[in-house]
């Protein structure tokens, strides 16, 4: 799975003009699920975006995690983050899980973060969505879960 997450002083995502995810500070992370993604790599991704250290501590270093300063959460599936753009003018989706799979990943992954981080927001999947927010900094980072090695 990959994400880029974004740390924000607020963001939302609003669906048919309704708002279903708004949060103040904390970081909105878009999200995509690659064909060869299991349930192990979407609970590694949350762990990630959990815990990963962005937020500045009383020094204004980048030393706090988003579990540190008790921030908001909002995660928004984007299939065209897994897009290769390498070649050409225009993006394949060929490493892209088919919808049924991203679907059901991003369900896994939406339940998983309910559990381990109450009060996170969340983006519909296959909806036409209108995301808007603030960019701390900016400060945004590409997160990838360790792919699974064969053989």
């Amino acid at each position: 799975m990959i994400s880029i997450i974004q740390r924000v002083t607020q963001a939302k995502v609003t669906v048919n003009g309704i708002d279903i995810g708004v949060i103040g500070t904390g970081i909105l992370a878009l999200v995509a699920v690659e064909k060869a993604d299991t349930p192990k790599q979407a609970e590694r991704l949350l762990e990630r975006i959990l815990n990963y250290r962005i937020f500045a501590d009383a020094d204004d270093k980048m030393n706090l995690s988003l579990r540190d300063i008790q921030g908001g959460l909002l995660l928004v599936p984007q299939f065209t983050l897994a897009a290769d753009t390498d070649t050409g003018n225009r993006p394949s989706f060929a490493s892209a899980a088919a919808p049924e799979m991203g679907l059901e990943l991003y369900n896994y992954l939406k339940k998983h973060a309910q559990q381990l981080y109450p009060g996170s927001q969340f983006g519909e999947f296959g909806a036409d969505m209108k995301v808007a927010l603030i960019n701390d900094g900016p400060v945004t980072f590409t997160l990838r879960s360790q792919q699974v090695k064969v053989g």
